[in-house]
Parts: C-alpha cells; sequence; structure tokens
C-alpha cells in the first residue's frame, strides 16, 4: 500500500449524510494515508459564529455562506501551496462546480468517499451528536452570542424533527455526491467496518489515479 508523496496533489473528499462518521475516517486517511491538509466547512462556521455571533436565523445564513466561500478560499491557496487536502463535509451538488474549477485551474486529482447509511441509524446518530456538550452551541439556536451555552439541548429551536431530517436525506444529494473517482462505504454499522479494508479501498483509488 502506498502513500502521498510530495509530488501528490489529491483533494480526498469525504462526503456523505450527517452521522456517518466523516470525522472519523478523516483521522483513519490522515493516520494511515496523509500527511494531508485537513479543511472543515463546520469548523470555519464555527470560527465564524464565535467572531461574529449573529442575532437572527438570517443572520446566521449569511455566516454559513460566508463560511463556504472562506473553505473554498482555503482550498485554493492549500491547492497552490501544492499540498494534498482532506476536506469533509456532506457535500451536494451546491459546492460540486466550485471544488471541480479548483481542481481544473491546480491541476489537482478529486477522489471522494462516499459514506452512506440507513435514515433511522443516521437520525439517531445525528441527534446524539446534537445533544452532546460538545457540540457547538451555534449549530443549534436561532441567535448566539460567543460564549453562549444551553442548560437543555432537547429544547434547542434548531434541533432537527424526524420530518426535516427525513426531507434532507432524501432530497439534498448528499448521498450521491462524486466528483473523480468514488468509493463508497455503508457504515449502518461501525462494529462491521474492516479499517484496514476501507484504507485498502482509498489508498487503491489513489493510486489508480497516479497511473
Amino acid at each position: 500500500m502506498s502513500v502521498p508523496t510530495s509530488t501528490d496533489q489529491f483533494l480526498l473528499l469525504v462526503a456523505g449524510y450527517p452521522g456517518t462518521g466523516k470525522s472519523r475516517l478523516c483521522a483513519l486517511a490522515q493516520d494511515r494515508l496523509g500527511p494531508f491538509t485537513p479543511l472543515s466547512i463546520d469548523a470555519v462556521k464555527e470560527e465564524l459564529y464565535d467572531l461574529h455571533g449573529f442575532a437572527d436565523p438570517a443572520a446566521r445564513a449569511h455566516l454559513d455562506r460566508a463560511a463556504l466561500e472562506i473553505f473554498l478560499a482555503q482550498v485554493r491557496t492549500t491547492m497552490a501551496g501544492g499540498r494534498s487536502i482532506i476536506a469533509e463535509y456532506p457535500f451536494s451538488d451546491k459546492q460540486r462546480a466550485q471544488l471541480e474549477a479548483a481542481c481544473r485551474d491546480h491541476r489537482y486529482r478529486p477522489v471522494t468517499v462516499r459514506l452512506v447509511a440507513g435514515f433511522e441509524v443516521l437520525y439517531a446518530r445525528q441527534r446524539r451528536r446534537d445533544l452532546a456538550p460538545d457540540r457547538h452551541v451555534g449549530h443549534l439556536v436561532d441567535a448566539y452570542r460567543p460564549g453562549d451555552t444551553l442548560d437543555d439541548r432537547r429544547e434547542a429551536p434548531q434541533l432537527l424533527p424526524r420530518e426535516v431530517f427525513l426531507d434532507r436525506y432524501l432530497h439534498r444529494g448528499y448521498g450521491s455526491f462524486a466528483l473523480g473517482p468514488v468509493v463508497e462505504i455503508d457504515t449502518t454499522d461501525f462494529d462491521q467496518i474492516d479499517d484496514d479494508t476501507v484504507i485498502s479501498l482509498i489508498s487503491g483509488l489513489l493510486d489508480e489515479e497516479r497511473t
């Protein structure tokens, strides 16, 4: 199994529904196939929430759009430096054209690892994540001042109800996103996933792109 060298120029996109284990897979790929420069739209969002806060859902939407633009700028800046990137997000067609253009402009090779799982499992995981104390409060509220906390996250206004999560699951294209060659991994049961097999699949795609 080979790993990226200093001459590799890959954009490794870890895509898929919320709750599929993208952060865990990124950490595994970084450890076994890195080094990559890690980039995350959610990380940028949280930085903006803590820097500016937001007064209402419309203000948060402005910050979320700004986070995407900053992320795309980070992608291009990292590519200009010739460093391979690993990025995680529930990517959809909304980001595809811009990522494709960046790869074309900087002669990077995109590879997608798409994580999928059953709806019931994902809804339960998403709810557990939102209720966890380390989940940034800015994702759960209509208004946020830096440092705000929630006494009872179960009452958070942006805690997704089942029907909203189902609509996103069915219609946002998280389970079909692809840029470059794709390996799809079903993470419905984490206990059935063999890390060595996953790394071998990803490494195989990278090797094919090198040839």
